[in-house]
């Protein structure tokens, strides 16, 4: 690895790089979260497009606080209705280096919940 990584940006390498060697021909659901906002992404690494997106960022949500569970779930079901209107509903989940805990994991569920399978 390079020296001038970061522990985070290390873990955030190693866990793409481990749903790559898999050789998984389904899209991959990624995830990022920042102190005020989380994000959500459906990307198919292969045509190198976003199939789907969600984030707290949205003009329907924006005035809700994007830094707690209740936020994270929300964007979680709206990615897997956005994705399953492109029909999507097999994904790879990639959490970006974030633990599967929290918010990140808050978010997984809604989308499991919301029928994407992973």
């Amino acid at each position: 690895m390079a020296k001038g990584l970061s522990l985070f940006e290390r873990r955030r390498r190693r866990v793409r790089t481990a749903l790559r060697a898999k050789g998984s021909l389904r899209p991959r659901l990624s995830v990022h979260r920042s102190g005020r906002h989380i994000y959500a992404q459906v990307i198919d690494d292969a045509a190198g497009k976003t199939v789907a997106s969600a984030s707290t960022l949205e003009k329907d949500v924006r005035d809700v606080s994007g830094a707690n569970l209740g936020a994270a779930e929300g964007v979680g079901k709206r990615v897997a209705e956005r994705a399953a209107a492109a029909g999507v509903t097999k994904v790879v989940f990639d959490r970006g280096g974030f633990l599967f805990h929290g918010r990140v994991k808050a978010l997984a569920d809604a989308a499991r919940e919301g029928g994407l399978e992973f």
